[in-house]
């Protein structure tokens, strides 16, 4: 028998806050949300409200010197997390802007007290708490009035059967947050970085007692729904990599959608795998990728895409514009010009399960680079990692696209050493035989089974690439210089 006290966790209705906070909102907790303004403090407050509060556990909303209730009535109904109905019955909203103009700081907090004890609430927020320490610096009341009043309402907030929220705009929050870090029991920082003509929001849980949060920076969004975060995971281990597990060393093999290529692959692609296909501007990586997605439609098994400078609209590709609109293959896009790689890890997720994939292509990853915003660039091959290894987790097999610029005399395989990541790379690359620039294409690796090594020739007609049966021979380097010769 443990005489541990049980955490009471309240589950925030915001997606990805739950998984940083390790599990929810300790119930009766006092929490401080800060950050600049416009990061998006009273729109996460606003949505974990909504989500709590109901007839039976009441929420209260003091507004201090901010925007009045109404006008921020106003724009957060433009929210779907909003229920007018709510509001009135289980919300109710005080301005306490009269009261702070009086210049008396302990008759705003016994004003604060007597709504508390009228209303009774399980959750009290206070916005925005940093105005009050405007009010100050501007000589209605002296900084030690200031910071006793902070304790005290803190002190206050952690004495009541409410779980309670002060936001306010800090920016620097170890310093001038210090009166009341003391007494918060979860500290929230939300921050808008800017870099060149790209912003990218993030959220970082500097303390949480009591609970096993996650540490560092995490991207988040504010579209319709809210507030949107995505954690920065790596999915767990898979089941053969534990313990005790026994290794399944047979895997089936999946087709690549092109026989010919098949046959190289000594009868396809182990699946699960995630190919890298290398190659330059129209060596026929996208096609290879829709022949892919064909042949698991024709199996029976459901496909995802990834694009991301091309549509359908614009490949004009009859046979993915038939498998999309019929339902086989669904297209993950964005337009984004913040992008992360986080929000596109999490749509894709999304989409292979809620579709129940088996086949995913993404295309490319050359183009993921233009929308990415500085910030995630620098991690580029961090990101490929959680991609490539959240999709195996899934046990969908990838085909992943990459543009690499031709140079003839050099065999590269990706950019920012990513090729590593992948458990196969096919190779496509232009030589230049008999005073004609052909295609070639080969099987630089596959892990855990064997493949041909040889490099074939390949043409791009209606039915898609048609790989030549006969070996290509080359004396010395592959350069594309005339002494490459064709036989059997």
């Amino acid at each position: 028998m443990s005489d541990k006290v049980s955490l009471g966790m309240l589950a925030t209705g915001v997606p990805g806050l739950d998984t940083l906070l390790g599990g929810g909102l300790g119930e009766y907790s006092f929490n401080l949300i800060a950050g600049a303004p416009g990061s998006g403090k009273t729109t996460l407050a606003h949505q974990i409200m909504f989500t709590l509060a109901t007839p039976d556990r009441r929420a209260l909303f003091f507004t201090v010197l901010g925007e009045p209730p109404l006008k921020m009535l106003r724009y957060q109904q433009q929210y779907d997390f909003f229920q007018l109905d709510k509001v009135g019955s289980a919300i109710r909203y005080i301005n306490l802007a009269e009261d702070l103009r009086a210049g008396d700081f302990s008759g705003v907090l016994e004003r604060i007290m007597r709504e508390v004890e009228d209303f009774a609430p399980s959750l009290v927020f206070v916005d925005s708490f940093r105005s009050v320490a405007q009010t100050a610096k501007a000589g209605s009341e002296g900084v030690a009035d200031l910071q006793y009043f902070i304790q005290e309402l803190g002190t206050r907030m952690t004495s009541w059967q409410a779980t309670s929220f002060l936001i306010g705009e800090y920016v620097h929050i170890d310093q001038e947050a210090n009166p009341i870090m003391t007494v918060a029991d979860g500290v929230l920082s939300l921050s808008q970085l800017q870099q060149d003509n790209s912003t990218v929001r993030k959220i970082r849980v500097v303390k949480m007692r009591g609970q096993a949060h996650m540490s560092g920076m995490h991207t988040f969004r504010i579209g319709n729904d809210g507030v949107r975060i995505f954690p920065r995971l790596l999915p767990p281990l898979a089941d053969d990599r534990l313990p005790g597990r026994p290794v399944d060393v047979e895997k089936r093999l999946v087709s690549s959608g092109v026989p010919s290529l098949d046959v190289l692959l000594h009868g396809g692609i182990p699946e699960g795998h995630s190919v890298l296909v290398a190659g330059p501007s129209g060596s026929g990586k996208t096609i290879l990728g829709t022949q892919f997605l064909a042949e698991g439609v024709r199996r029976g098994e459901k496909g995802v895409a990834a694009y991301f400078e091309k549509g359908t609209s614009r490949l004009r590709n009859a046979a993915l514009a038939e498998m999309v609109q019929a339902g086989h293959v669904t297209i993950v896009e964005s337009r984004s010009l913040d992008l992360s790689i986080d929000e596109l890890l999490d749509d894709l997720l999304t989409t292979i399960v809620a579709t129940g994939a088996k086949r995913v292509v993404l295309d490319s990853l050359s183009e993921v680079l233009l929308y990415l915003a500085p910030e995630f660039r620098r991690e580029f091959r961090l990101s490929v990692f959680r991609i490539l290894s959240s999709l195996a987790k899934l046990g969908v097999t990838v085909l992943v696209t990459l543009g690499m610029e031709d140079r003839f005399t050099e065999l590269r395989f990706s950019e920012a050493e990513i090729a590593f990541l992948a458990d196969g790379i096919i190779a496509m690359r232009y030589v230049e035989m008999d005073g004609e620039l052909c295609k070639v294409i080969t099987v630089v690796k596959m892990r855990g089974v064997s493949h041909s090594h040889a490099l074939r020739t390949f043409r791009i007609t209606d039915h898609g690439l048609e790989i030549d049966a006969t070996r290509v021979h080359f004396d010395g380097m592959l350069s594309g210089h005339p002494s490459a010769q064709s036989g059997s």
